[in-house]
């Protein structure tokens, strides 16, 4: 059955990418759409790391930071930046293409969600961008569409996804608002939601009440899928970031916050969703791993 295969990586500074090693596993990947996060680099840059495909590239409004692109083997149909209110700076963070799934129109989305700080104007600022995130994700996911976000959404939806999620409750990341927007991104379409999936009586002390931040922390469910929960289950992980620092890769001591969001019919042909873990340290390219699926048409 014919495939288009989608991958997602936060680069970590396409220039340092690319000298490390991205290219060795992009030639075994056989990816035809591939959507970039932290890409921190001009037009020339990408046009450099990738002469033979086709780009889209949203750059930061602040020279070296962020950055977000789509490269394709086949050129996209059109591409869109606009995103969240006009007084809200989302340059680097948004980009949408449309290309088809056959004869199916498809959108897919390369996001970097602001890693923010609790309690901090950084934080404000990716509240306000969930708060864009939920209402496009609204309008994209309307009428049976195709429609995929992938990137680095910088949010642990559940205690499966970060190793150390006890550590972190009170951390950006996995603050109880942040994941809120999840249960709504990825809750059943049209019904209300409240509160936090995956979280045990026992474990409620340890965690804010996200009902303590309405209207944040209620709403309805978009219906959108996780194609990495809906493909591993019930697991911890697989992690698709691991700092740098100390021993974190080797020990698997890390975060599952690069994703492939899909719309239901889109979810529904999905196949082959795969993590590229580097197999050593020293191999790395990035400090995210690529996370890679194939949808049937």
């Amino acid at each position: 059955m014919p495939h288009l295969r989608i991958a997602s990586v936060n680069v970590n500074g396409i220039r340092a990418a690319v000298r490390n090693g991205l290219h060795g596993w992009l030639d075994a990947a056989d990816v035809d759409i591939l959507t970039l996060q932290e890409v921190r680099a001009d037009d020339e840059h990408l046009e450099a790391a990738f002469p033979d495909w086709s780009i889209v590239h949203d750059k930061a409004t602040a020279k070296g930071r962020s950055g977000v692109a789509v490269v394709s083997r086949h050129p996209a149909l059109a591409s869109r930046t606009t995103f969240g209110d006009d007084d809200f700076d989302s340059a680097g963070r948004w980009i949408e293409t449309d290309f088809a799934l056959g004869e199916t129109p498809l959108t897919v989305v390369s996001a970097y969600v602001h890693s923010g700080e609790a309690d901090t104007p950084k934080q404000d600022e990716k509240w306000k961008f969930l708060d864009a995130m939920e209402q496009r994700m609204s309008q994209l996911g309307a009428d049976g569409a195709l429609a995929l976000v992938t990137g680095d959404l910088n949010v642990g939806h559940r205690p499966l996804d970060i190793l150390n999620w006890k550590g972190n409750v009170k951390k950006s990341g996995f603050l109880a608002r942040e994941r809120a927007y999840f249960d709504r991104f990825l809750g059943t379409a049209g019904e209300p939601v409240v509160g936090q999936e995956g979280i045990g009586r026992g474990m409620v002390g340890q965690l804010s009440d996200t009902r303590a931040h309405a209207p944040e922390g209620e709403g309805k469910g978009l219906g959108w899928v996780d194609v990495g929960r809906a493909h591993h289950g019930e697991v911890e992980g697989p992690y698709t970031w691991w700092s740098m620092r100390g021993k974190a890769f080797d020990n698997d001591s890390g975060w599952r916050i690069d994703y492939h969001l899909a719309t239901a019919p889109l979810a529904a042909r999905a196949t082959g969703y795969s993590i590229a873990r580097a197999a050593t340290y020293a191999e790395r390219w990035s400090d995210h791993a690529p996370v890679i699926v194939d949808y049937t048409y």
